[in-house]
C-alpha cells in the first residue's frame, strides 16, 4: 500500500444547532487518514457519526442547521474547509465522488437517469452530448442494468430501489474519482449484484489507483473490501486497526458487540447477541466513556473519565480503559430459537400469476406483458418462517404485495386460513388485512411525511378499532420502546429519523396489529448489525409469544439462515427451489441457488472460498428466455433447457427444485397443482 495520503482528517468536529439552543455533537474530534489505493471502512450504528463525517468531507453540511466548528480536511494536501463553494464544486463528483445511502435523495426525479450521468461527464470531462450518453449506457451495463439502452431514458421513479442504487453507483464512478466515498453502497442490492458491484469497485480502485472510504453496517462487506477499519461510536473513533486485527482480536467492547451481533452461516441456530440500549442523543452524551451505559465491562472510572484514543499496538488504536487486555472476549449463548411448527396450514398459494401490461405510450394498447410472478405455488404453515431470496427483478416484492391483495393477481389462488382472498368483499378484505401485515422495503416511501410518528402508529389502531382509545398512546410508546426507540419519537416526523430508525418504526407499526401473517420485505436491510440483531430477536420473540407466521423476503442469505425455517429461491418470476434451511445451505441443488450462496460476503478477511460470478445480465421480465428462464446465465444449460420449462420436482427430504438436471428420476409436480403443492416441513 502506498504511503501517500489522499485524505487527512484531523480533529474534525461537526455540530448541529437546534432552535431550543441545544448543540448536537454529531462528529466530535474525529481523525483519520486514507492512503492512495486503499479502502478504509467506517463502521458503527446509526447515530455514531459515520455519514455526518462523510458529508463534512464533501462540504455538504446544511449551513442553516450545522457547521464544521473545528478541524482540518486535507485532500491531496489542500484544506477543503478553506475552499469556496465554487472551488469545491470542481472537486465534488470529479476528484471526490460519493454514493449516498438513499438513492432517491441522490437522483433528481425530474431528469432521466441518463441525463444525470451525462451531465456529470459533460461538466467534469468535457464530453459532447452523444459521447456522454454513450458512456452513460456503458456505465449502466457495468453496474448490472439488463436494458441499459432503455434505462438511460427512464426516470428514477420507474426503477426499483436496487436499480436506483446501481444508477447512483454508475454516476459516482463516471469521472473515475481519486477518492470514492461510499455510504452503504450495497445495502439495497441482492447478493449476486452486490458481488458484482464490489468486484467492480475493486477493479476501479486498482485501475485508477483510487481510494475508497467505505461506510457500511455489513461486516461481511468490510471483511471483503477493507484494508483498514475505523469503528465509530457517539461521534468518536473508538477503535482503528487493520481489517485482520479488527476481526481477529478486536479490543473495544463495542467492536466485540458488533461482531457478536452478526448472523453467520457457520453458526448453529442460536439467539443473536445484542448490545443493550441505544446510542445516546448527540446533544446529551453521558459523562465519562460514552459507551459506558451499554458496556458489560464498565468500571467506576468509566463513568467519570473520557478515555483517550491511544495506540495500544502498532497501528492498532483503541479508546478504552481496558486497552491492556488484547484478548477479545466472545460471549456464547447456547439458547436456541425454538419455533412452533405444527402442520396446520395458514397460507396456500396455487399457480399465482401477476402480470403487468407494457404499453406503448402513456395511454397506448398493451404490446406485451411483464411476468413479475409466473405460476408460483407454495404453502406456509402456522408458526413457521419461509424465506424468499432472489435478485432484484425476481418478483419477491411483487409476490409479497400480491399475497396481501395490495396488487390484484392475474391468475391463481390465495387461501388464508382456508378462505380464498379473491372471494372477499372490500369490507371483509380490509378486516382480513389486520391479520396480514407487511413490513415494506422502503420506510421513507411508506410513512406519511406530514404525520407524526404517534399519529402514524395510532392510525391503524383507530381504523381497526384496536385497544381502547385511552390506552392507545401507551401502547404506541410500548411498541416503540420494543424496537429500540423512545417516547420522544411520538411528536417527531419521519424525516427526523435515520433510515434504520424509520425501518424500526415501520416494523413497530406492523406488529402492533397482532397479525397472524407478516410479510416482511427486507425488514433489516437498512439496520446496523447490532440493531439488526435486536430486531431479529424481537421478531423471533414475537413469533414465539404470538405464534406469528412470517414470509421473510431478504437478499441477505446469512439473515435468512439465522431466521427462517425454509427457503424459496425466485428468479425472473418463477420459483427455482424450495427446501428446508438445513438442506438449502448444505446441498443447494439449483445452479442459481449455488451462485447465490457462493456470492455471500463472509465476515472473515481470511476466507478464500471461490465465488460463482454469474455472467451476463438478468433478462428483461418483459422478454424472458424460452424454456428455463435461468438458462442464459447457467453454466450447465443444455438443449432441453431452451425448449421446456422445468417444473418443481421433489428430490426428497422436503427439497424441491425446478431444473432439468434433476427431472429424470423424480416425481413431476407440474400436473399436481390439485395436490396443492404442499411443500412444507417434513
Amino acid at each position: 500500500m502506498s504511503k501517500e495520503k489522499v485524505l487527512e482528517v484531523s480533529d474534525l468536529k461537526t455540530y448541529f444547532f437546534g432552535d431550543d439552543g441545544r448543540v448536537s455533537k454529531a462528529v466530535d474530534g474525529v481523525s483519520l487518514d486514507v492512503y492512495a489505493g486503499e479502502t478504509l471502512a467506517i463502521v458503527g450504528e446509526s447515530g455514531s457519526g459515520k455519514s455526518v463525517s462523510s458529508l463534512s468531507i464533501m462540504g455538504l453540511i446544511p449551513e442553516q442547521i450545522g457547521e464544521v466548528v473545528e478541524g482540518k480536511i486535507l485532500f491531496e494536501g489542500q484544506d477543503l474547509l478553506k475552499l469556496s463553494e465554487k472551488q469545491l464544486t470542481r472537486i465534488r463528483g470529479n476528484q471526490i465522488a460519493m454514493i449516498f445511502q438513499e438513492p432517491m435523495v441522490s437522483l433528481n426525479p425530474i431528469f432521466t437517469v441518463g441525463y444525470q450521468i451525462a451531465e456529470a461527464l459533460r461538466k467534469h470531462k468535457g464530453l459532447k452530448k452523444a459521447a456522454a450518453y454513450e458512456k452513460a449506457i456503458h456505465l449502466l451495463k457495468l453496474v448490472g442494468f439488463p436494458r441499459a439502452e432503455e434505462t438511460v431514458h427512464e426516470y428514477p421513479h420507474q426503477l426499483s430501489g436496487g436499480m436506483r442504487q446501481r444508477a447512483v453507483i454508475a454516476m459516482a464512478m463516471c469521472c473515475e474519482p481519486r477518492l470514492l466515498i461510499a455510504d452503504e453502497p450495497t445495502t439495497a442490492l441482492d447478493v449476486t449484484v452486490q458481488a458484482q458491484i464490489l468486484e467492480l469497485m475493486k477493479d476501479v480502485k486498482e485501475k485508477y489507483d483510487s481510494s475508497i472510504l467505505l461506510i457500511t453496517h455489513d461486516l461481511g462487506v468490510v471483511a471483503e473490501m477493507a484494508d483498514r477499519v475505523i469503528v465509530m461510536y457517539a461521534g468518536q473513533v473508538v477503535e482503528e486497526a487493520s481489517v485482520h486485527d479488527i476481526f481477529d482480536r478486536s479490543l473495544h467492547p463495542y467492536t466485540e458487540g458488533l461482531m457478536s451481533s452478526m448472523p453467520r452461516l457457520e453458526d448453529e441456530e442460536t439467539r443473536l447477541e445484542q448490545i443493550p440500549g441505544a446510542i445516546p442523543p448527540s446533544h446529551s452524551f453521558p459523562q465519562g466513556c460514552r459507551f459506558a451505559p451499554r458496556c458489560s465491562k464498565v468500571m467506576a472510572r468509566c463513568m467519570e473519565e473520557d478515555p483517550e484514543l491511544i495506540e495500544h499496538e502498532i497501528r492498532h488504536r483503541v479508546r478504552c480503559f481496558l486497552y491492556d487486555d488484547s484478548e477479545s472476549i466472545v460471549i456464547n449463548d447456547d439458547r436456541t430459537v425454538e419455533r412452533k411448527k405444527d402442520k396446520e396450514v395458514l397460507l396456500e398459494v396455487k399457480g399465482l400469476k401477476k402480470y403487468f401490461p407494457l404499453r406503448k405510450g402513456l395511454f397506448g394498447k398493451p404490446i406485451k406483458e411483464i411476468k413479475a410472478v409466473d405460476h408460483v405455488s407454495f404453502t406456509i404453515y402456522k408458526g413457521e418462517t419461509l424465506g424468499i431470496v432472489g435478485e432484484s427483478g425476481s418478483g419477491k416484492s411483487t409476490l409479497g404485495r400480491t399475497l396481501l391483495r395490495l396488487l390484484e393477481p392475474t391468475a391463481g389462488q390465495i387461501l388464508f386460513n382456508g378462505q380464498s382472498l379473491s372471494e372477499l368483499r372490500a369490507s371483509e378484505l380490509r378486516k382480513q388485512r389486520r391479520e396480514m401485515q407487511m413490513i415494506f422495503q422502503d420506510p421513507f416511501a411508506t410513512l406519511n411525511q406530514r404525520m407524526t410518528i404517534g399519529q402514524l402508529m395510532m392510525e391503524p389502531m383507530i381504523i381497526h378499532n384496536l385497544y381502547p382509545p385511552m390506552e392507545r398512546e401507551a401502547k404506541v410508546i410500548e411498541w416503540l420502546e420494543r424496537v429500540g426507540l423512545s417516547a420522544a419519537a411520538l411528536s417527531k416526523y419521519p424525516h427526523e429519523f435515520s433510515g434504520g430508525q424509520r425501518q424500526r418504526i415501520g416494523i413497530a407499526r406492523a406488529v402492533a396489529m397482532h397479525p397472524q401473517l407478516v410479510v416482511a420485505d427486507e425488514p433489516v436491510s437498512a439496520l446496523d448489525v447490532s440493531i439488526q440483531a435486536q430486531v431479529l430477536n424481537l421478531l423471533a420473540d414475537l413469533q414465539e409469544e404470538l405464534n406469528l407466521t412470517y414470509l421473510f423476503i431478504s437478499h441477505d442469505l446469512s439473515v435468512i439462515k439465522h431466521f427462517c425455517d425454509r427457503v424459496g429461491v425466485m428468479y425472473l418470476g418463477r420459483m427455482m427451489e424450495i427446501a428446508p434451511k438445513r438442506n438449502f445451505y448444505q446441498k443447494p441443488l439449483h445452479p442459481y441457488s449455488q451462485a447465490l450462496l457462493s456470492a455471500i460476503p463472509v465476515p472473515n478477511p481470511k476466507a478464500t472460498g471461490e465465488k460463482i460470478i454469474l455472467q451476463g445480465d438478468p433478462p428483461s421480465p418483459a422478454n424472458p428466455p424460452s424454456g428455463c428462464v435461468f438458462r442464459t446465465r447457467c453454466t450447465q444449460a443444455h438443449e432441453r433447457c431452451e425448449k421446456e420449462i422445468p417444473q418443481l420436482t421433489h428430490q426428497g427430504d422436503g427439497q424441491y427444485v425446478a431444473c432439468h438436471l434433476y427431472t429424470s428420476d423424480s416425481t413431476d409436480l407440474s400436473s399436481s397443482i390439485r395436490e396443492e403443492v404442499a411443500v412444507g416441513v417434513d
